[in-house]
C-alpha cells in the first residue's frame, strides 16, 4: 500500500476495512508493518510517536520524544542506506541500546525490504554464547546500531572471520537528507518482515519467521479483544527483542496513537516508574500495558508511590500478564496494592501467547476479572480436570487465560493421534489462524513437525476447530492446557514434565510448593527438574527419575540454617505432592538461569546443575 492509499482515512476507518462484522479479521495482500507510516506523518504532523524516558542520566528521567514527522525522516534515510547495501530479504539485525533508535533501525530494516533481526547489545550479561549462535544462524547482511554502542559491538565481531563479518551501520550517523531518495521495494503481506527468536527457556533460539500478515493480524487481534482505541496510548519497559516488546512498539505505527518507552533495567530497579507513567499517559485517554507476571508481585512489593504522590490508575483498561505462568497470588498482590489508586478490578488480563503466533493467543474478555480454578492435582496428573474446593487438601490454582482471541483457534489434541479431546481433558494445544509464523528460519524438519500437523479427528459436537477446513493446518505448541466451561487453563510444558513412578508432575507446581515452605526462598526463583539414574545425582540410591530442586536466597535470611530450609522445603514437597525430592541446593539471588526475557530457564538450570555449578 502506497501513500495515496492511506491518506485521508483514519486508523478506525482502515481498521473496519480488515475487519468483516462477524470479528473475522482479513489483511490486505499488499499491506506491510511500515504501510501506513507516510499517512500518520502527514495527519500528525509534529505530534509524538514514541517517546523513551532516560533514567540513565537522570534519576526523575530525561524525556526524548520522536515525532510522526521526524520518524518517517530518520525511517526513510536509514531505509535508503541500507537499500545501497542490501538486497530485498537479506537480514538485518538491530543491536542498539533501549530506546527511539532501536525504534527507527526495526522499522527500517522493514521498510527497506530486508528482513529485520531484533536482538540486543554485546553487553547483556551471560547471554553472549546466546548471541553469536543466532547471528551465526540468522547471518545477517548488516548490523544496526548506534554510534555509542559501535566499538564494542565491532569488538565482539572480531572473532568472527573478515569474510563473514556483516557491515555495521550506526543509525544516528545517518544523514536525513539520505531519504529523499528512497526506492522502496515491492513488498507483501506474506512476506518476512522479521525473525522473531525464541527466549530459549526450553531449548536453543531458533528464529520464527513472522510475516507482516501475521503481525498485522494479531495487533488487530489484540485492538479488538481488549476492546482498545484506535490511538490508545501505552507505556512499556519491555525488552525491544523480546515477542512482547516488539508488539507493543507495532501499535502506534499500525494504529496511531503514542508509546512510552523505557529500559528495562530502569523498571526493575524502581517498578514505581511503570505505575507513575501509566498514571500520566491515562489522562489523556484509555491507557493498556502489558508484561510478565513477576512484574505485578515486583509493583506491588517495591512499586508503591512515594508519600505525598497519588497516581490516577482509573483509566488504565487493560494489563496483559502473560509470557509466564500466571498466578492469582502475583495479580491479587497488585491488586491489593493500588485498587486504592483507581485500578479497575477489569484491568490485568492474564493471557496466553508465544513467539510461533507472533504474540497474543487468548486472553480473557474485557469486561472479565481474573479468576481461578482449583483442580485436584491426582487427577491432573493423570490428564483429567476435576474442580475441588478451594481448600481442599490436593488442589491445584489455575488461572484462567480466557478464550482464543478473533481469527485464532485453539484445539486441546492428543498430540499422537492427532485427535481433539473433550472439554475437561489435558492435552496439547495446537493452533490456526492467520498470526501463526511461517515457520523456523531454515529448519524444514522441525517447521513441517511444528507447524504442519493435521487435526485427525474433530469432536463431533462442540469442536474448537469449526470454522477450519479439514486440510488446512495447526502448529503443535508443545503446551498442554485443558478447556473448562469454555475457558482455556494452560498446565505446562509437555518437555518440562516430572515423571515419578509413573505419575506426571507439573514443574510450576512443585515450584510454587517449594516457594510457600518457608520465607527464606525467593517467591518466582525456584526450579525443578527430573534427572535420569545415569545422570548426576548425588546421596540416593533409588531407581528411576529423580527431582531436583534448586532454589534462590531470599533477601534477608542469611541467618537461617540451610540443613533447615532444605527440611521445610522436602516435607513441604513430600506432604504435598508425595515425591521426595532427591537433591535441593539453595544458591544465592541471581544464580538460576533466565532467559534474555526475564523468564525462568529451566533447561538451562537442569544443564548447570548436571555441569556441577551448584556444588
Amino acid at each position: 500500500m502506497r501513500r495515496d492509499s492511506v491518506c485521508g482515512n483514519t486508523t478506525d476507518d482502515l481498521l473496519a476495512r480488515y475487519v468483516s462484522p462477524d470479528g473475522t479479521i482479513s489483511v490486505p495482500d499488499d499491506l506491510t508493518l511500515t504501510s501506513f507510516l507516510a499517512g500518520h506523518a502527514e495527519a500528525e504532523d509534529h505530534h509524538a510517536a514514541y517517546r523513551f524516558i532516560d533514567y540513565s542520566r537522570d534519576r526523575e528521567g530525561s524525556v526524548e520524544e520522536l515525532s510522526w514527522q521526524s520518524l518517517e525522516a530518520a525511517t526513510n534515510a536509514v531505509a535508503a542506506r541500507l537499500r545501497q547495501v542490501t538486497e530485498p530479504g537479506d537480514r538485518v539485525a538491530i543491536m542498539a541500546p533501549h530506546g527511539l533508535h532501536y525504534v527507527i533501525g526495526f522499522f527500517a530494516a522493514i521498510h527497506a525490504g530486508a528482513i529485520a533481526v531484533p536482538l540486543f547489545v554485546p553487553a547483556l550479561t551471560g547471554h553472549t554464547e546466546r548471541l553469536r549462535a543466532i547471528l551465526s544462524d540468522a547471518d545477517p547482511r548488516v548490523i544496526l546500531t548506534t554510534e555509542s554502542a559501535a566499538e564494542s559491538l565491532r569488538e565482539m565481531l572480531r572473532t568472527m572471520a573478515p569474510v563473514e563479518r556483516p557491515r555495521v551501520i550506526a543509525v544516528d550517523a545517518v544523514p536525513v537528507s539520505l531519504g529523499e531518495d528512497l526506492t522502496r521495494p515491492e513488498r507483501g503481506a506474506d512476506d518476512i518482515a522479521y525473525l522473531q527468536y525464541t527466549s530459549g527457556s526450553t531449548r536453543t533460539p531458533v528464529g520464527v519467521e513472522i510475516t507482516h500478515r501475521a503481525a498485522c493480524t494479531n495487533v488487530a487481534q489484540m485492538i479488538l479483544a481488549g476492546r482498545l482505541d484506535m490511538g490508545v496510548r501505552s507505556v512499556s519497559w519491555l525488552p525491544l527483542y523480546h515477542d512482547m516488546g516488539l508488539v507493543m512498539i507495532m501499535f502506534p505505527m499500525l494504529c496511531g496513537g503514542q508509546i512510552t518507552l523505557m529500559d528495562p533495567m530502569a523498571f526493575v530497579r524502581r517498578p514505581y516508574r511503570w505505575i507513575r507513567q501509566l498514571s500520566e499517559e491515562a489522562v489523556h485517554g484509555r491507557t493498556f500495558a502489558a508484561a510478565p507476571n513477576f512484574a505485578f508481585a515486583l509493583c506491588a512489593e517495591r512499586g508503591l508511590p512515594p508519600t505525598g504522590e497519588r497516581p490516577d490508575l482509573s483509566n488504565v483498561v487493560g494489563l496483559l500478564n502473560g509470557s509466564e505462568p500466571v498466578t492469582m497470588g502475583a495479580i491479587e498482590k497488585f491488586a491489593a496494592a493500588f485498587t486504592a489508586y483507581g485500578l479497575p478490578a477489569t484491568a490485568v488480563k492474564p493471557s496466553y501467547g508465544m513467539a510461533e503466533a507472533t504474540l497474543s493467543v487468548a486472553s480473557i474478555a474485557a469486561d472479565c476479572a481474573p479468576s481461578a480454578v482449583h483442580l485436584d492435582r491426582n487427577a491432573l496428573a493423570r490428564g483429567h480436570a476435576v474442580r475441588v474446593e478451594a481448600e481442599a487438601p490436593g488442589g491445584v490454582s489455575l488461572v484462567s487465560c480466557g478464550q482464543p482471541i478473533a481469527s485464532q483457534w485453539l484445539v486441546i489434541v492428543d498430540s499422537v493421534a492427532g485427535a481433539e479431546l473433550p472439554d475437561g481433558s489435558v492435552g496439547e494445544i495446537w493452533l490456526h489462524g492467520n498470526n501463526i509464523g511461517r515457520g523456523y528460519w531454515r529448519r524444514p524438519d522441525e517447521t513441517q513437525r511444528v507447524f504442519a500437523n493435521k487435526l485427525q479427528t474433530r469432536l463431533s459436537y462442540s469442536s474448537h476447530a469449526d470454522g477450519v477446513a479439514d486440510n488446512e493446518t495447526w502448529l503443535s505448541t508443545g503446551d498442554l492446557g485443558v478447556y473448562l466451561d469454555g475457558e482455556l487453563y494452560v498446565t505446562g510444558r509437555i518437555k518440562d514434565l516430572i515423571i515419578i513412578d509413573g505419575r506426571n508432575h507439573y514443574p510450576v507446581d512443585v515450584e510454587a510448593t517449594v516457594s510457600k515452605s518457608t520465607p527464606a526462598i525467593r517467591d518466582g526463583f525456584v526450579a525443578a527438574f527430573a534427572v535420569s539414574p545415569s545422570e548426576r545425582v548425588e546421596g540416593s540410591g533409588m531407581a528411576g527419575e529423580h527431582l531436583v530442586v534448586v532454589a534462590e536466597r531470599a533477601v534477608g535470611s542469611n541467618r537461617m540454617e540451610p540443613t533447615l530450609i532444605a527440611e521445610a522445603v522436602r516435607a513441604a514437597v513430600a506432604r504435598t505432592h508425595h515425591i521426595s525430592v532427591s537433591d535441593f541446593r539453595l544458591v544465592p539471588a541471581g544464580a538460576i538461569p533466565r532467559t534474555t526475557s526475564g523468564k525462568l530457564a529451566r533447561n538451562a538450570c537442569r544443564t548447570a546443575y548436571l555441569a556441577g555449578e551448584f556444588d
